[in-house]
């Protein structure tokens, strides 16, 4: 493989594991709110607890998606320096607003969140939650602002040999950017949903004691599921509209590009009908008496994980041969770095998205077999047994 394919390679690696991280920290995070929400108003023990449980799982997770981010960010200088070089200045905006303001702000709420549980007033403990939420979300903002700019670059005027940013309002109204944010949110919803609906379903095959939290969990995550994918739904056609407009070469493209974005219209659309259809049997709890469909929603829990990376590689492999699209080459962005030496870096990352993906794995496995605590006294989140 040349060093650009190998570059690509890398990068398509890296960010698929990111990106998965990420649609789960955004899913549980909303739904932590909901929970800590009911709690703060009601006082109700169950809803502390759910947010106790779940909110372990989040912070595992979010914990160890950082470091897949961090490597992601050196990519840019080690091997797309002529990107840097040639868009940095408007493509690197939006992404320095995501770094310097939304992800050490909900780093920082976040901390102040896991430590401040029994210590500060539930009012203000649960503004930390929601300042953790709006932040994850404007961090995802500015990174579809990023790329909504490669998809379709606005805002910018040619100098030399580089671009320079002239309307920073153009990056935010760009239409690559409007109609992809609604989608990727929804995804983090529907990610979030089936998530809570699979490990719930799994408690109750366990013949779980807790019955009653899992039952409210199972309800959060069907009706989360059946409210996120009609949206998840709708902006993902309406997105094809836009491609046909912005990038009509994509779907002119080889046949096999339109594989990925088959099966994510499947998978979304079998996602929406199946949701709504089991709203039904959360009366009188029918569902949680039939163990086909437990099954099924364990089944179901990588389901949206897939959907998401096939729309990735139709959003990001369907805009080649173009880094910015009609004024930057792949091959011109790549850095002058032997094969070789891209070649060694690429086993390192994987071999290292590799081992985080498997203790990512192996701790929510871990938290979500212990069930949640009985203790009386609030536990953070940060409490897990290893």
């Amino acid at each position: 493989m040349s060093a650009v394919d190998l570059a690509r390679l890398q990068f398509a690696t890296t960010t698929s594991f990111h990106f998965l991280f990420v649609l789960l920290t955004l899913g549980l995070v909303t739904l932590l709110v909901v929970m800590q929400t009911r709690f703060t108003i009601t006082g109700a023990r169950v809803h502390e607890r759910m947010t106790l449980f779940w909110g372990r799982i989040y912070v595992i997770n979010y914990a160890l998606g950082i470091v897949t981010g961090i490597v992601m960010e050196f990519q840019f200088g080690l091997n797309w320096s002529g990107l840097a070089t040639y868009a940095g200045d408007v493509f690197g905006a939006p992404l320095a607003v995501e770094t310097l303001v939304a992800f050490f702000l909900e780093s920082t709420f976040l901390g102040l969140w896991i430590f401040g549980w029994g210590k500060l007033n539930r009012w203000l403990h649960l503004s930390l939650l929601y300042l953790t939420a709006l932040t994850a979300f404007a961090s995802a903002f500015w990174i579809m602002a990023a790329n909504g700019f490669l998809q379709n670059p606005v805002g910018h005027r040619v100098d030399g040999n580089v671009l320079r940013l002239t309307d920073f309002g153009a990056l935010l109204t760009n239409p690559a950017f409007v109609h992809a944010l609604p989608h990727v949110i929804s995804a983090a919803l529907t990610v979030g949903g089936v998530f809570l609906t699979g490990v719930s379903a799994y408690h109750f095959i366990k013949r779980t004691p807790e019955a009653d939290f899992f039952r409210r969990s199972l309800r959060m995550g069907v009706v989360t599921t059946a409210l996120a994918t009609p949206v998840l739904f709708t902006f993902g056609i309406t997105q094809l509209n836009v491609v046909s407009e912005l990038q009509p070469h994509k779907n002119e493209a080889a046949s096999w590009i339109g594989l990925p974005l088959g099966f994510m219209i499947l998978i979304g659309l079998g996602l929406t009908v199946v949701s709504w259809l089991t709203l039904p049997l959360l009366a009188r709890d029918a569902v949680i008496r039939m163990r086909f469909p437990l099954y099924l929603m364990v089944i179901g829990i990588p389901v949206p994980f897939a959907a998401a990376i096939f729309g990735w590689l139709y959003r990001e492999v369907g805009r080649q041969p173009w880094v910015v699209y009609g004024l930057l080459r792949t091959e011109d962005a790549v850095s002058h770095v032997d094969a070789g030496q891209i070649l060694l870096s690429l086993i390192v990352f994987t071999s290292l998205f590799v081992v985080l993906a498997g203790v990512d794995w192996v701790l929510i496995a871990r938290a979500v077999r212990r069930g949640p605590d009985v203790a009386p006294a609030p536990v953070s989140p940060l409490v897990v047994t290893l």
